[in-house]
């Protein structure tokens, strides 16, 4: 145990430790005609740094000179998971350091120093812990994987005009009892049974841990006085939407601002000026969930155009946030959407696929969203980790409402409780508040998936983690995922919906088809008695091998995963006539995993295989979540003038 986490951070850099609160916004990146982009993907120069310590790279100075200059490289794609890349297994299994390195040729006009530009690497995600280096010099280093993180470059670009920038990019997947997700490093000491030094990266989360850059790197520019945030909040009063707007602004202390909300025709329909205001549209269209109107996924466009005084001079910034006018709310029994009870039928997910791991993929990404739309679902949760933007994008413009979760998946030791990494799980919570508190999609943040919350630690650090998110979104609801006893569970008491995962017949009873409606009947029962909370159904599930048959039913063929369904489905039509707000399946597709003795090349509870095929409960799945949506389709067109009806004049739901 002396050697425990010999690869980790603090062993390798001494001087890397958790941020601080973050400091300014983080806008995703749009052209304009103010700002520019260059992405970066394609093939990388790449490095696994096999010293024993993994700390070559940073003893040898990679970063100081060309990656091929340390030794030999390899190709490796931006954005993927370099796990599957490669024929190398022990590759697919690496912990510890891996390099990037490309070198790119930023536009003449961008180094101009009048009127002047700021250029801004950023990197959409790399797991878990990054370094950034340009042309040698250190610009950046971001902790925790999923989320963005940038840096300003322009003046290291403008002190070697017409050289290529080489940005070098270190990438640690190590995950420690502190990190999101949590996981420990064991060392096996016994030489007659392991090779000196070997070790193996232990984790508590049932899905396979790629690494790499998963998703784009690019070159963004804005003038040097620019739009640095934009918070945007709605409401609706009578037939009159109202846009709540506050704007930052760096660079410059002398500014104007002006706003303008055009509606998709290019009309506009309200306009403000200044950092913060309140905007009035009557009449607006709002935003409304998939198969619940006609236009779903509804958005108006707010123009925001800056012009600032820097050093003599006026320059203009602009940029257009997206803006879906709705409502959310929780009661006691009921999540509204517009004031109108909204039933969630949809799924979890992973961004996971053959080859690319995790990395972003634009045919995958359209492929999954027909079939969210074939399948008549509304609704997923970003299971176990925040999802890339692009994906979040398409749910606002598509109407997919969306449960967005932080990557705290697999805390099931006191040591992930305390004080470090509580510290961690705030700024990642801000980090992903920062990055989606705009997005009309997202109607509830999920602080953990499945957390051994029944240990004495956990209720305060729920309640830390709640409060500090419901202090930053007063706007959303807080929940986090549970499979804990509910007499247990110290965590339940501060979320706003009990969200509950269970596989009665599976992991519990499992051939037993016969008990699931007793026993689901008395989870539900159970919850509600104990919090007086509305309740989502937010696991359950079967593996199935695709084209494995069996009658009568046996566990792992396609029949027992659809029975499996039937027999939720009977307890649920019963409960969400009270209480149960919802129901996702556990899984939309196959997904890879570690290697075990219970996993096949993976976990098989998906409705669809891992190339996105059809299983028997797809269809079982897709009968039932189109009968939903036509029970739960309001009679009068959901607009702002029936959102003040009472339920039973305005919509079939119960």
């Amino acid at each position: 145990m002396k050697r425990l986490l010999l690869c980790a951070l603090c062993l390798v850099l001494g001087c890397c430790q958790p941020g601080a609160a973050l400091d300014g916004g983080m806008l995703y990146p749009r052209e304009s005609p103010s700002r520019e982009l260059k992405e970066l993907g394609g093939l990388w120069s790449f490095k696994a740094d096999w010293s024993e310590r993994r700390d070559a790279g940073f003893v040898e100075g990679w970063y100081k000179k060309p990656l091929s200059q340390s030794g030999p490289v390899i190709d490796m794609p931006v954005p993927a998971s370099f796990n599957e890349i490669t024929q190398d297994p022990k590759l697919r299994q690496y912990i510890g350091w891996v390099w990037y390195e490309k070198e790119v040729f930023p536009p003449a006009r961008w180094l101009l120093r009048d009127p002047g530009t700021r250029v801004v690497l950023r990197v959409g995600s790399a797991n878990y812990y990054s370094i950034v280096w340009v042309n040698g010099v250190r610009v950046t280093e971001h902790e925790g994987g999923h989320l963005p993180f940038e840096a300003e470059i322009d003046q290291l670009l403008r002190d070697a005009p017409g050289e290529p920038c080489r940005i070098t990019i270190a990438v640690n997947n190590t995950l420690t009892p502190h990190t999101l997700p949590p996981g420990t490093i064991h060392y096996m000491e016994n030489e007659s049974m392991y090779p000196k030094g070997y070790f193996v990266q232990n984790t508590q989360f049932d899905f396979f841990n790629y690494a790499g850059i998963h998703r784009p790197v690019l070159l963004h520019t804005t003038p040097l006085a620019y739009i640095d945030d934009i918070t945007v909040t709605t409401d609706v009063m009578g037939n009159v939407g109202l846009v709540q707007y506050l704007v930052s602004v760096r660079g410059s202390p002398r500014y104007s601002l002006t706003l303008t909300l055009r509606d998709q025709d290019g009309v506009t329909v309200a306009t403000g000026n200044g950092s913060a205001g309140e905007m009035k549209v009557v009449n607006p269209l709002l935003w409304w969930p998939y198969l619940m109107h006609e236009r779903p996924g509804y958005l108006y466009y707010l123009k925001i155009t800056l012009s600032a005084e820097v050093d003599g001079t006026v320059s203009e910034d602009t940029y257009t946030q997206p803006v879906g006018i709705r409502t959310v709310q929780v009661t006691r029994n009921k999540f509204l959407i517009n004031r109108k009870p909204f039933y969630f039928h949809g799924v979890n997910k992973h961004e996971d696929s053959d080859i690319r791991g995790k990395g972003l993929d634009w045919p995958l990404i359209m492929k999954d969203f027909n079939l969210l739309q074939w399948l008549g679902a509304n609704s997923f949760r970003t299971s176990h980790y925040p999802y890339a933007e692009e994906i979040m994008e398409l749910c606002d413009a598509y109407g997919i409402v969306v449960i967005d979760e932080s990557p705290a998946v697999g805390m099931k030791d006191s040591m992930n409780f305390g004080n470090k990494s509580l510290q961690h799980h705030l700024i990642v919570m801000e980090e992903l508040i920062r990055r989606d508190k705009n997005r009309p999609s997202v109607v509830m943040w999920s602080v953990a998936n499945e957390p051994a919350s029944w240990l004495p630690p956990a209720g305060y650090y729920f309640k830390m983690v709640i409060a500090h998110t419901k202090a930053m979104d007063p706007t959303r609801p807080v929940t986090f995922i549970t499979n804990t006893n509910y007499a247990l569970d110290l965590g339940a008491p501060y979320v706003d919906v009990i969200c509950v995962n269970s596989y009665f017949s599976w992991y519990h009873d499992p051939g037993h088809l016969e008990v699931i409606r007793l026993q689901l009947n008395s989870q539900f029962e159970n919850w509600y008695q104990t919090h007086q909370k509305p309740i989502i159904q937010s696991e359950y599930g079967a593996d199935a091998i695709a084209g494995l048959h069996m009658d009568p039913p046996l566990m792992f063929s396609e029949e027992y995963q659809a029975a499996v369904l039937k027999e939720y489905h009977a307890v649920l039509d019963q409960k969400r006539k009270d209480y149960v707000i919802g129901e996702l399946i556990w899984n939309f597709a196959d997904f890879m995993t570690d290697q075990g003795t219970t996993r096949v090349l993976g976990n098989k509870k998906g409705i669809f295989t891992r190339q996105r095929q059809p299983k028997s409960a797809a269809f079982v799945l897709r009968e039932r979540y189109w009968k939903l949506a036509e029970e739960c389709r309001p009679l009068a067109r959901p607009n702002y003038h029936d959102i003040g009806l009472p339920q039973t004049q305005a919509s079939k739901c119960t």
